[in-house]
């Protein structure tokens, strides 16, 4: 067997502890199917005296992670730290200078750096892989970039954000609404203090923008993926998607589009979508992550499990750690960075399809009538409408007005709502939410 892969691991977080115990509890097993040990001889946190069930002992520490990297003794460095930039890019920049291999779980530094470290891993000929950065143990970046590496891969979408679908998920089970759900998931763990970057969409549009590279072979560009995250979602909305046949989800979609000058252009957006009860993507629960991807001879591709979580992550790091002990270099975005394309973001107003739109209006006669002529005058048909009283308490001088559109333009609902702009029968701005899967 060959000598040991030796790495360093920064960060020591639920994650990190995870990986040391994935790989104590498995040595032997991995040693066999990486062709050779994988040993961790150094680490690095903040705070080295906190109790995080594993013992370090036998590791040397570092207080400055930022050097582990350049350590003779170490060929692969793991962040597990975060953050897109500050001492987790510093690291990244110093492992490559250095010629050494990177994993790492970060997927805002991926989104937001992923090009100039790939730049750098290339020219040092040292691996820069993420599997971990999305979907946590689910091999969603391993399937595109292996597994349906012969096809051109049409669209890729999902449920990439395990808070937001716990939250929908316990939304539909219990009836409760969303700040109520939130807080559970914020006793339970699911949710961070500050919720921002998972409820308002960020994390998932993150993930989105790697998964894209990957699938469509062109530069990340985060900058360029709509975000609308979930919480403006009430339980009034879920009730009327199941009385549709519909669950809501927070859906990731980007595709590939060519515009009437010949040009090819990403459609990158994370939003709620209303999922029919038929697609494979209705059914998945809580936490759960997955992803599909629609290549033209493979078909649909399904991968789903566990999105987050030290066990399920954890695995998706050793993952990449045994590929890099079998020798497993390759490009980190499947393509070399000089090879990828520069797809500009595509123009979503004629993107067709149909749409739920909840209006929050002014319980008086002809609101109803004002909000379906201007749906009339934008060009908007609707295939059906429901009037409903708020049902929340405080708010009896407004009703719920939810309306199913047939297929058409986004365009022409944009339309519609800049015709009720200033309205004084809308509350609230409107909610809309495309279909997908009827």
């Amino acid at each position: 067997m060959s000598e040991p892969l030796r790495i360093a691991l920064a960060g020591l977080g639920t994650v990190g502890a995870g990986v040391i115990r994935l790989i104590e509890t498995n040595a032997d097993l991995i040693a066999r199917r990486a062709g050779r040990e994988i040993r961790i001889v150094a680490v690095s946190a903040r705070n080295r005296g906190k109790d995080r069930g594993v013992d370090l002992s036998g590791y040397a520490w570092v207080d400055d992670m930022v050097i582990l990297g350049e350590r003779e003794d170490v060929d692969v460095v793991v962040e597990l730290v975060g953050g897109s930039d500050g001492p987790a890019l510093s690291l990244a920049r110093t492992t490559f200078d250095a010629g050494k291999s990177l994993v790492t779980a970060n997927k805002a530094m991926v989104a937001h750096h992923g090009l100039e470290l790939a730049a750098k891993a290339e020219g040092a000929k040292a691996a820069f892989k993420f599997e971990a950065a999305v979907a946590g143990g689910i091999p969603a970046i391993k399937g595109l970039k292996e597994g349906a590496a012969a096809n051109a891969i049409e669209r890729v979408y999902g449920i990439l954000n395990g808070t937001c679908n716990y939250i929908l998920s316990t939304m539909e089970d219990t009836g409760r609404d969303f700040a109520d759900v939130l807080g559970e998931a914020q006793a339970k763990g699911y949710a961070e203090a500050d919720p921002t970057f998972d409820i308002d969409g960020i994390d998932a549009a993150h993930k989105l923008a790697i998964l894209s590279s990957i699938a469509f072979g062109t530069a990340v560009d985060f900058k360029a993926v709509g975000a609308t995250g979930v919480r403006r979602v009430i339980s009034a909305d879920i009730a009327q998607a199941a009385a549709l046949g519909y669950y809501i989800r927070l859906i990731g979609m980007a595709e590939t589009e060519v515009d009437e000058k010949g040009e090819r252009r990403l459609f990158q957006r994370v939003h709620p979508h209303l999922v029919h009860r038929d697609h494979p993507l209705a059914h998945v629960d809580g936490a759960t992550n997955a992803v599909v991807a629609e290549g033209n001879f493979v078909g649909r591709l399904l991968f789903q499990g566990a999105g987050a979580g030290d066990g399920p992550t954890a695995s998706a790091v050793v993952a990449d750690l045994i590929d890099i002990a079998r020798g497993d270099i390759g490009a980190p975005f499947s393509i070399p960075v000089a090879d990828l394309d520069t797809a500009p973001p595509a123009e979503t107003g004629h993107r067709t399809g149909k749409a739920y739109i909840r209006f929050e209006v002014a319980d008086r006669p002809g609101v109803l009538a004002e909000i379906t002529a201007a749906m009339r005058d934008a060009g908007v048909s609707i295939e059906s409408l429901i009037q409903k009283g708020h049902g929340e308490p405080g708010r009896d001088d407004t009703v719920l007005v939810a309306m199913v559109t047939h297929e058409g333009p986004e365009s022409a609902i944009s339309e519609a709502l800049r015709l009720l702009e200033g309205s004084e029968s809308l509350a609230e701005r409107p909610l809309v939410m495309p279909l997908i899967g009827e």
